[in-house]
């Protein structure tokens, strides 16, 4: 099974002004950058992609093991080895902070500093992580295959959308 036309985009659109006696100055900015990923393995390239829209409950984790416990919309296991993206978006109407994490305890190395690592997604935002080198985040199955998305609080649960890009070799 093929993975094409895949690519990864960041865009930021911003006009900042400040009304003057004769004139309105402007600074517009438009940022654009975007990776396109073949299909494969190597740098540039991705052969497998996960995505849903999970619920965590509350004071919950929701551990993703990348290593063959998740799979695709074919219905396919997914064994990752190697990941490429990760994209999470915190739902707006989530009253809790979402925080992705590398669990202290065979989390997926090299996405963040350090076991423990992470960042909160506010309500409705969103993170995103991308390395299309061929090395990526190496997934190493039982001993560095999580990550983890928590909920921050009690009282509600909380819903985000996740996107994985990565490589099986």
């Amino acid at each position: 099974m093929a993975l094409t036309r895949t690519r990864v985009s960041l865009s930021l659109a911003a006009t900042q002004t400040k009304p003057d006696d004769l004139s309105v100055p402007q600074d517009v900015v438009e940022y654009l950058k975007s990776l396109s990923f073949a299909d494969g393995a190597g740098a540039g390239a991705a052969n497998l992609i996960f995505h849903d829209q999970r619920t965590v409950a509350a004071s919950a984790t929701d551990t993703l093991d990348l290593a063959g416990t998740l799979a695709d919309k074919f219905g396919q296991t997914l064994t990752f080895a190697r990941i490429k993206a990760i994209i999470v978006v915190a739902a707006s109407a989530n009253t809790n902070n979402c925080q992705v994490t590398q669990p202290a305890s065979n989390g997926v190395p090299g996405v963040f500093l350090a076991a423990g690592d992470g960042i909160v997604v506010q309500p409705g935002g969103m993170f995103m992580w991308v390395a299309p080198s061929a090395a990526g985040a190496v997934v190493t199955a039982g001993t560095g295959d999580l990550l983890a998305v928590t909920n921050s609080a009690a009282g509600t649960s909380v819903t985000y959308d996740v996107l994985i890009l990565g490589a099986a070799t």
